[in-house]
């Protein structure tokens, strides 16, 4: 059985940091693409960045390139999301998700269309 649990949300001050974590169960990272996204109430679901360990590549939205960081942590079947300098527009749900290796598209990234799998989400909060 696929799942993918996320945690590490929370309450921090703008500027602060805080790192989230998608464990994956049932998928490689061989063959499947993790994807952060994120929606904020109101607001339609936007990509955050995404791993493609079969590419080696990874991808950053603009609103985050070079605040955020993905990672993946093999020992612990882990995709982490390092978010610094938070700013009160990053408050949102945050979810992970997959989609195999072999069909994800930049288009996909930025949307979350084609991703199959699909974890609870996690909220952060950023305060002013």
């Amino acid at each position: 059985e696929v799942q993918l649990v996320e945690s590490g949300g929370g309450l921090v001050q703008a500027g602060g940091s805080l790192r989230l974590s998608c464990k994956v169960y049932g998928i490689t990272f061989d063959d499947y693409a993790i994807g952060w996204f994120r929606q904020a109430p109101g607001q339609e679901r936007e990509g955050v960045s995404t791993v493609n360990w079969s590419a080696r590549s990874t991808y950053y939205q603009d609103p985050v390139n070079g605040r955020f960081s993905i990672s993946i942590d093999h020992a612990e079947n882990t995709v982490h999301l390092q978010m610094n300098n938070l700013k009160v527009e990053d408050t949102a749900v945050y979810y992970c998700a997959a989609e195999d290796a072999e069909t994800v598209r930049i288009e996909h990234m930025a949307s979350g269309d084609g991703f199959e799998y699909w974890g609870q989400g996690t909220q952060v909060t950023v305060s002013s």
